[in-house]
């Protein structure tokens, strides 16, 4: 047995931080801040808390200022110049960023920035889930799929093929849904996002 035959699968996070908070004044999301940090070091720290070891983080919007502001030692940072484009762009650049690891993962598990209602016990099921290169599997909230979602390298080519503007990988998994793992997360996590400034009060 090789090297590479005898370590375990590296199940990799993906952050997606690029958002520019247009409906916040053009605050970066990444920059808001939750428990007296930047919120992309607390999702960074819940991926980290879950089991990745291997984290990419993708920027975007002021990404200089990211880099300047939060603290994120061995991360892998992805400048997404095209982040205006919406999570597609982020989705596929954060994958290609995966595919260079020379750590060589064999799944993303992808968090959003803007969600903190999700902490580590949501995403270490999911992450739970992964069960080969061709594994799907996402967080289910009350029957409805959310984030995170956990993709097999086997998917990632396909996935970037359908990434586009807001959707993410929505066309790619509404394609192959009966593939999907659902891991019900609804009794451990609240999947809500940081888009308004009413939803600001949930931050801590």
């Amino acid at each position: 047995m090789t090297a590479a035959e005898d370590r375990s699968p590296v199940v990799a996070g993906l952050l997606l931080a690029a958002g520019g908070g247009r409906r916040l004044g053009g605050r970066p999301k990444a920059l808001l801040t939750h428990r007296g940090r930047p919120l992309v070091e607390h999702a960074v720290g819940v991926l980290r808390g879950a089991g990745c070891e291997v984290v990419h983080v993708v920027l975007g919007a002021s990404a200089e200022v990211v880099r300047e502001r939060a603290e994120l030692p061995g991360c892998v940072l992805v400048d997404n110049p095209e982040w205006a484009e919406g999570m597609g762009s982020s989705l596929r650049a954060g994958l290609a960023s995966l595919v260079a690891d020379p750590r060589g993962p064999a799944a993303a598990l992808v968090l959003l920035v803007d969600q903190p209602g999700i902490g580590v016990e949501a995403v270490a099921r999911v992450r739970a889930a992964y069960g080969s290169r061709e594994s799907l599997a996402a967080a289910s909230y009350d029957g409805v799929r959310g984030h995170p979602v956990l993709f097999g390298a086997g998917h990632w080519a396909g996935i970037a093929e359908t990434a586009v503007g807001d959707r993410g990988a929505r066309d790619y998994l509404a394609a192959h849904r009966d593939a999907i793992t659902p891991v019900d997360c609804s009794d451990v996590a609240e999947p809500y996002d940081i888009d308004t400034e009413a939803d600001l009060s949930r931050l801590e």
